[in-house]
């Protein structure tokens, strides 16, 4: 599968609704959150899209002024995407922005039971910081991870 990456824009709203529907089963996104994270927040999402222009997965940054610190705030990769290493180059291109914005490190929270994406986490250098009990709306316990950006590329991983 030809996947490329892009900057999300506002007339992706419908697609990416429709990206939180097909990969979460709890804790989702509604449409006004999404919209006010690609029109207000200062926050950035890059979209995976396929050939056909249609949304295999997508990631959101957050960043807090006067802070060196990101948030992967979300972040997913459709089902019938996975396994082919898109997670690996969407977070690769997510880190690259916070590298080039001059912030040390990110930070994110992963379902305890998640343990696909912890393993893309910790292969990609994020290290456990601590637990968080009770963290997700279904009472799913969280472990937050953290990585510094010392080493992130220069170059952008879009291609490919």
């Amino acid at each position: 599968m030809t996947v490329s990456l892009r900057l999300a824009h506002l007339s992706d709203l419908d697609a990416l609704c429709r990206l939180e529907l097909d990969c979460f089963e709890g804790d989702r996104f509604n449409r006004r959150q999404l919209a006010h994270l690609l029109r207000g927040a200062n926050a950035v999402t890059w979209l995976a899209v396929d050939s056909d222009d249609r949304p295999v997965g997508y990631g959101t940054l957050l960043f807090r002024r006067n802070s060196r610190m990101a948030r992967l705030y979300s972040f997913c990769v459709h089902p019938e995407a996975r396994g082919g290493g898109l997670g690996r180059r969407l977070l690769k291109v997510l880190e690259h922005e916070a590298h080039q914005r001059g912030l040390a490190q990110i930070i994110l929270e992963v379902r305890a039971d998640n343990r696909v994406a912890m393993g893309l986490y910790r292969r990609m250098g994020y290290t456990i910081q601590r637990w968080l009990d009770d963290y997700y709306v279904d009472g799913c316990a969280a472990w937050q991870m953290i990585k510094p950006l010392h080493d992130v590329p220069e170059t952008l991983p879009v291609a490919g």
